[in-house]
């Protein structure tokens, strides 16, 4: 299939403070909508040192029932946008992006006009965790549509260990109960009982939660799988895999703003982006509106 390459107008480069001399580029959060609100918040608790962006397109989420373009597209907005605002450093924090568009953002964006840029994904790390993990190679993931037929996770996962089953179950009315505050309601649980018990049949051993948005309903996962089932949930990896990530990168370590902001950006209306955005993240947040376009990108 042939893609239909755009890029950004305008991408500032990894810019520094004239006047002090110091490092200015944040670490930009790109996601759907509020999941990567968790993976944020495990970033900044272990790397709390850094300046942050984040960027929910809560306006059109879910990502998981779009089309592979629009999915690309939408993707090259918010890093666009990321980048615009002086982020050095973009982390797509949405599986649905990490399995369509990073592997292009990465191998034809980055190199033709994002040189000095970086962008990584949540996906592989947790793949690989998974195929570490697991003990009698037998692995369940549940996740949106888009990110189960993509294939990316039993394709990253059998990088590593060829032997490994992967057990897939597309979850599509878990993010947009989540996205309207329901993720403690009947809806959610039985849509979990649905989709997590035929895993549970299959005799997995380890079960990936391949959508940040599910972080927020570990407990209950837990209370339906039990305790013998290792969940793989990736707030927690991808912070520890960033802070390695900047150990080994010390250029791009180097260049980033040490000043603790935190600025978060809602495409969508921004009360209820604060309300459940705060819950999410932990902590109150005060949300920015921006309306990501094709505007932000040409041919």
């Amino acid at each position: 299939m042939q893609v239909d390459v755009r890029y950004p107008e305008c991408v500032q480069p990894v810019c520094h403070n004239a006047e002090m001399n110091e490092p200015s580029a944040s670490i930009g959060i790109f996601d759907s909508g509020f999941g990567g609100l968790r993976v944020l918040r495990a970033i900044t608790d272990r790397m709390p040192e850094y300046d942050y962006i984040y960027v929910g397109d809560t306006r059109r989420a879910p990502y998981g029932d779009l089309s592979r373009q629009d999915v690309l597209s939408y993707t090259r907005e918010g890093v666009a946008f990321l980048f615009s605002r002086g982020c050095g450093l973009v982390v797509l924090a949405c599986n649905t992006s990490s399995s369509e568009s990073l592997r292009i953002i990465q191998q034809v964006d980055v190199p033709a006009h994002y040189r000095d840029k970086r962008v990584l994904g949540v996906l592989v790390v947790a793949a690989e965790y998974a195929a570490r993990l697991t003990r009698n190679k037998r692995v369940g993931v549940i996740a949106t549509k888009r990110t189960v037929l993509s294939g990316a996770f039993p394709r990253e996962i059998r990088k590593l260990d060829p032997s490994v089953r992967v057990f897939q179950r597309a979850a599509p009315a878990l993010v947009p109960l989540i996205e309207r505050g329901e993720h403690g309601s009947r809806a959610v649980h039985s849509e979990l009982v649905s989709c997590l018990t035929p895993l549970i049949d299959e005799r997995v051993d380890t079960l990936v939660l391949g959508c940040t948005h599910y972080g927020i309903l570990e407990r209950e996962i837990r209370s339906i799988i039990g305790e013998n089932i290792t969940l793989v949930a990736e707030e927690s990896i991808v912070a520890e895999e960033l802070q390695k990530y900047l150990a080994r990168h010390a250029d791009i370590e180097g260049a980033l703003g040490k000043h603790r902001e935190r600025v978060f950006y809602s495409t969508g209306e921004t009360k209820p982006f604060r309300t459940l955005g705060s819950e999410f993240f932990g902590l109150p947040i005060e949300p920015r509106r921006v309306l990501l376009q094709a505007d932000h990108l040409r041919a």
